[in-house]
């Protein structure tokens, strides 16, 4: 999502890294093009407006002016603005207090709420809560089936709700069965519309005082730009909103209402959306963000979503094998599948610093397709063929490429790369594979 933005910045930084010494006339025409990137990244033009100005404060300062690397401090001062402008830190869920926790989650039509609740059922069970999913949404057709499939489909329990039923009344009865059932966390799927309404309001109002959660916390569609913060402002206004979850912020939306939400409501982004699968949500860090915006990447998170996908045990096994030299083609097809798991590779990627100067020169980037030819070529072999790759002869070849749907050039690239992994391992082997994360092999 901030691609764009961060190629902007990036270079007008490189520009400034180019002067010895920085002129506050140099300074006043980077911060020019800072305010212009910003502009074009939808963000609100008051958040530009103050954001520059402090900024521009601080770089003709004596931190800057009288410093050796004028570009460098300028970059760290636009950074430290950044996460200031997004939140400074990461607000946590509010589950505190009475129980169960009460979680209210509100927006419009199509901002992504059932889903969404779905998937903080599944973030929140992982963390150790035992969620109770209620839909309360009785008019949009199909809405109460949508999250009772989703929570059949993760294992968590739902209340009974039927279109017959109001909202407040689904809430109160949602919160006195999770208590009777040992719940702890209530999440409550309301209605949404087109746009907002005082019928809309007044039945979220009536929820609030049925129920007194301790969250409530506004659904938006991010690739909606600056209407999505004034979706939260109107909200606010209304409900008092505590926070603000943002879907689709793997999309190709400009940015703006991540940049803008925090400045302009003063409530948090606690939660954002980053694809369509149920475990696609993960929390909000200002400074993580701010980091991968400047192109610094965001170790930190690609190493918990690791932590997160990666089977301890299979690890274990795998290093075994490695150690053994018993590592086979079943066992490289689980650790693509592993990678997989953590998402798309561009993702991944751009959480490795100075992926965006990566992305623009070719032949480095991987093609996610290829990952799939490689997974479909090792299902086409028999077990035996991927323990002994070495009995793999010419018909072989042309059966394995058949059945997969590729060439055999494919199948005899794919034999060759893992003959060299192979002999890569052997020699990591001496080393006792220093540096090498545990359960991950470094493709």
């Amino acid at each position: 999502m901030f691609e764009t933005l961060g190629n902007r910045l990036n270079k007008v930084f490189k520009k400034l890294k180019g002067y010895g010494k920085l002129s506050e006339e140099q300074i006043q025409e980077g911060m020019r093009e800072v305010r212009l990137a910003l502009l074009e990244a939808d963000v609100n033009y008051k958040v530009v407006k103050d954001f520059v100005a402090g900024i521009k404060k601080r770089a003709l300062g004596q931190e800057v002016m009288d410093s050796l690397t004028p570009g460098q401090q300028v970059v760290k001062i636009v950074h430290d603005e950044l996460v200031a402008l997004l939140g400074s830190s990461n607000q946590q869920i509010d589950l505190a207090g009475r129980q169960p926790a009460v979680i209210v989650l509100v927006g419009l039509q199509g901002s992504g709420k059932t889903t969404t609740a779905g998937k903080l059922a599944r973030w929140l069970r992982k963390k150790g809560r035992k969620p109770f999913l209620v839909p309360a949404d009785v008019y949009r057709p199909a809405a109460i089936e949508q999250l009772k499939t989703l929570a059949k489909q993760l294992d968590i329990p739902v209340f009974p709700s039927e279109t017959s039923m109001q909202p407040p009344e689904i809430a109160r009865q949602a919160v006195a069965q999770a208590g009777m059932s040992n719940l702890d966390t209530v999440i409550i799927d309301t209605a949404g519309r087109l746009h907002i309404d005082s019928e809309l309001m007044d039945e979220l109002r009536a929820i609030k005082e049925a129920v007194s959660p301790q969250e409530i916390l506004l659904v938006a569609d991010a690739m909606t730009g600056q209407d999505a913060v004034n979706i939260a402002e109107a909200f606010d206004r209304e409900l008092s909103i505590t926070g603000v979850v943002l879907t689709k912020l793997d999309g190709d939306a400009r940015g703006g209402a991540a940049l803008s939400i925090q400045s302009v409501t003063g409530k948090p982004v606690k939660l954002v959306g980053i694809g369509e699968k149920l475990d696609a949500i993960e929390p909000f860090h200002p400074d993580r963000i701010a980091n991968r915006i400047l192109g610094m990447g965001d170790v930190l998170s690609l190493v918990e979503k690791a932590q997160d996908v990666i089977d301890k045990d299979k690890a274990v096994e795998l290093q075994k094998k490695l150690a053994t030299d018993a590592f086979t083609l079943e066992d490289f097809r689980d650790q693509l599948r592993q990678i997989r798991k953590l998402g798309s590779l561009e993702q991944i990627m751009s959480m490795i610093p100075g992926f965006n100067k990566m992305k623009k020169m070719k032949g480095l980037m991987p093609d996610e397709k290829e990952l799939v030819k490689i997974e479909a070529i090792i299902n086409s072999m028999t077990p035996l063929e991927r323990r002994k790759y070495s009995i793999i002869n010419a018909s072989r070849r042309k059966r394995i490429a058949k059945g997969s749907g590729t060439t055999v050039q494919d199948v005899n690239g794919l034999l060759k790369n893992y003959a060299q992994m192979s002999k890569m391992f052997k020699k990591m082997k001496k080393n006792k594979f220093k540096g090498f994360p545990k359960g991950m092999l470094p493709f």
